[in-house]
């Protein structure tokens, strides 16, 4: 029995594509190990978003090659799919397989004999035309389930597209029986999650069913307690989605919606969709409805044409808004994007300060957001994460929360009543009851 461990790089929905294709392994009899554990094959499952994506993939290709020399090492995912031969190039690399090749590998790799030659199966990128069905499992408390794939968007900074293909979804009834499936292991959490999630509903190019229509078809589920919408575009969030959140049974209040850019002059310059004044309506409706909910915002810094005063517009925009945490990201320059061709390079070190400001802007928003909410009382998914005698989980406005161990209360949701921040920036709780068998 051959044994293959998986590396994953990048998104959840990455995360939701490795697991799957592991199970594919399992299905075929292979057995699913460990990184460390001398395995006969390597799948890394890799991510291009930055630079340092594609320095991670070859440094974990050298770890691999380590832990086992005479390993098989395949490379599948975005990098894959957008620079297919500078990874054949990487020393200890056996194949390389596209965005349309990666669910097949099993097939395609012919046995995982090593031959002299890298083999690269990566087809252009208008070849990934289907969908491929994916969810996490056994890898977390939370399922990352995946029901859509592409952009249509094409954003200036952007090769997701490239890497990718163009948007195309699951169908809602095919999503439903994975979630119950889901269901059946126990799991109470799932994510949705997709490259453009709110694009949902592209079947063979064509637009059959939307995403509203898929949210009020997963609340009525049984068995799943929640279900947490991963990142949706603010242009693609409506009013409808909103107020059904807001009185879901299921539907957690957490919303992760990229802005990118608080000056309209830059996300202009980006391609993007929507103008601030979209995204500042989004964020008051939600807070109108759910002053409780907890609001995500991606950002990308540095951006060429940037300007000083074009920075301070999106940092007084993001500070003077209702949201509780960013995801900052420093701008780089990706090959085959309309961005590398602009004018207005912001040196490295000024878009490394900028980040910084926002890094600790959002500090002080994800702290602001906690304390807001102290004394109130909410609904915890522990996890199996321990530091100190100290178990953790979310609550479902994504609060991460520390409470003492309880072995029974791993994967199980409990009411508690949030206490104090402590040193490490996690909420504390009022203790939750004990579980205890009574005879």
């Amino acid at each position: 029995m051959k044994k293959v461990a998986f590396y994953t790089l990048g998104c959840k929905l990455n995360f939701s594509e490795t697991s799957t294709i592991g199970r594919q392994f399992e299905e075929k009899g292979f057995l699913k190990v460990d990184f460390q554990e001398n395995p006969d094959i390597f799948i890394i499952n890799t991510c291009s978003v930055t630079e340092n994506a594609d320095k991670k993939c070859k440094k974990i290709v050298k770890e691999a090659k380590k832990i086992s020399p005479d390993s098989y090492v395949a490379i599948i995912g975005c990098y894959a799919q957008l620079k297919p031969r500078e990874i054949s190039e990487i020393e200890g690399v056996d194949a390389v397989l596209g965005a349309a090749e990666k669910f097949r590998l099993i097939e395609l790799l012919d046995g995982f004999a090593k031959v002299q030659e890298t083999k690269v199966l990566a087809s252009e990128i208008t070849e990934a035309k289907s969908f491929n069905n994916a969810y996490s499992i056994n890898d977390r408390t939370r399922t990352f389930l995946k029901v859509q794939d592409g952009c249509n968007y094409g954003c200036a900074f952007c090769t997701i597209p490239l890497a990718r293909g163009k948007s195309r979804s699951n169908t809602i009834e095919s999503v439903l029986a994975s979630a119950r499936e889901i269901a059946a292991t126990d799991v109470k959490e799932i994510v949705l999650t997709g490259v453009n999630i709110g694009d949902f509903g592209i079947v063979e190019g064509k637009r059959v069913e939307r995403f509203a229509d898929l949210v009020f078809a997963l609340d009525e589920v049984e068995g799943i307690d929640r279900f947490r919408i991963s990142s949706i575009e603010p242009n693609l969030l409506t009013n409808e989605i909103i107020e059904f959140v807001s009185r879901s049974k299921r539907f957690v209040p957490h919303f992760h919606i990229p802005l990118q850019s608080g000056s309209n002059t830059v996300l202009r310059r980006m391609g993007r969709r929507y103008l601030r004044e979209l995204y500042e309506d989004r964020v008051s409706k939600i807070k109108t409805l759910m002053p409780n909910a907890c609001i995500g915002v991606d950002v990308i810094v540095g951006f060429p044409g940037e300007t000083d005063e074009l920075f301070l517009e999106t940092y007084n925009f993001l500070n003077e808004l209702d949201i509780s945490y960013l995801h900052v990201f420093t701008y780089s320059e990706r090959a085959n994007t309309r961005a590398v061709e602009m004018d207005g390079i912001v040196p490295l070190k000024k878009r490394n300060e900028r980040s910084k400001m926002l890094r600790i802007l959002s500090e002080k928003k994800r702290r602001k957001f906690y304390e807001e909410n102290l004394g109130n009382t909410f609904t915890v998914l522990f996890e199996e994460d321990v530091e100190d005698g100290k178990m953790h989980g979310f609550t479902e406005n994504y609060i991460r929360v520390a409470a003492k161990y309880d072995p029974m209360l791993v994967n199980e949701l409990k009411q508690v009543t949030l206490d104090t921040i402590n040193p490490s920036g996690n909420v504390e709780v009022r203790e939750p009851e004990m579980v205890y068998e009574r005879h």
